[in-house]
């Protein structure tokens, strides 16, 4: 079994550090602003990212944000602080491709290998351990980590270089964005018209339109159950990435422009911290109409 360091153990990361413990890894773990009572009494707590550096061979970052990873890796009593020669750091943030490709140079110039590793599933695959785990790295590196990541997820992907399993993950989030539209569209239509939606929806699983979105955020937009999931400022997060990214390549997203106008509409009305299918919200603003209420309503 390795030795683990785990840094930022919130939604996602305190469920994916108690997997790390049940499969027999040794933790050392660091939060803020707290390491979880539920992990504090099963693995080492540590002070800072320094002290977890020090403690273990693979280190694991699972922070909101590009400047969060910074500060981890690189503040004073960071990571880079207590990494020694061998060891590999592994990001499963969301952040920056372009950022990744710097931050994995500062790393291997200490001697150390680094996979950028995004994660798609959200809360319920970091709970059930089906996360899809996107890596950027070299392969002797990523056969040293696929163990932990196998008590993680199950779609394990070596995708390219370091900043290449991030890039990976901004597609993933385009994707996942106008779907979450598409499903929202759908389904208000669906009931503006004087249909069920819950009962559209159910037939639309049987055929092409079928996707896990339709099933997990079709259901919460029926239910009105937007507790959080994955948040609307971390999705509004990912798609600033593909947007300014978009620019920097001189492309045009036109869609994941309109998905991100539509989350913009979400937090001004409050919904910042909403499960990103929370989106329907904003097109349900715009309609006059919420999903199951009746038809002229």
């Amino acid at each position: 079994m390795a030795k683990v360091g785990f840094i930022g153990l919130g939604i996602m990361g305190t469920p994916m550090a108690s997997h790390l413990i049940d499969a027999g890894h040794e933790l050392s773990l660091f939060s803020l602003p707290s390491v979880p009572a539920s992990l504090a009494s099963r693995g080492r707590v540590c002070k800072n990212g320094k002290e977890v550096a020090r403690s273990a061979d693979i280190i694991i970052v699972m922070v909101p944000d590009t400047p969060d990873v910074a500060k981890v890796l690189f503040s004073e009593g960071g990571v880079a602080d207590g990494l020694s020669k061998g060891k590999i750091v592994v990001d499963m943030s969301s952040i920056s491709p372009v950022a990744t490709k710097e931050f994995a140079q500062r790393v291997n110039d200490l001697g150390c290998e680094y996979i950028d590793a995004p994660v798609s599933g959200g809360e319920v695959g970091a709970k059930q351990a089906t996360l899809s785990i996107m890596c950027g790295g070299g392969q002797a590196a990523f056969d040293k980590v696929r163990p932990i990541f196998e008590a993680l997820g199950k779609n394990i992907s070596l995708v390219g270089g370091n900043g290449d399993g991030q890039t990976c993950k901004v597609a993933n989030q385009i994707i996942v964005a106008l779907t979450i539209e598409a499903v929202a569209e759908a389904l208000l239509f669906a009931s503006r018209a004087g249909a069920d939606p819950a009962r559209v929806r159910q037939a639309l699983m049987g055929g092409l339109a079928t996707s896990r979105i339709l099933e997990l955020h079709g259901e919460r937009m029926i239910k009105r159950t937007f507790d959080p999931g994955f948040r609307i400022e971390l999705h509004q997060k990912d798609l600033n990435l593909a947007l300014s990214s978009a620019r920097a390549l001189g492309l045009s997203l036109p869609n994941t422009a309109t998905a991100q106008e539509l989350f913009n509409a979400c937090s001004a009305h409050g919904g910042s911290r909403w499960d990103h299918s929370g989106m329907v919200r904003a097109l349900e603003i715009m309609a006059n109409h919420e999903i199951g209420a009746k038809a002229g309503s």
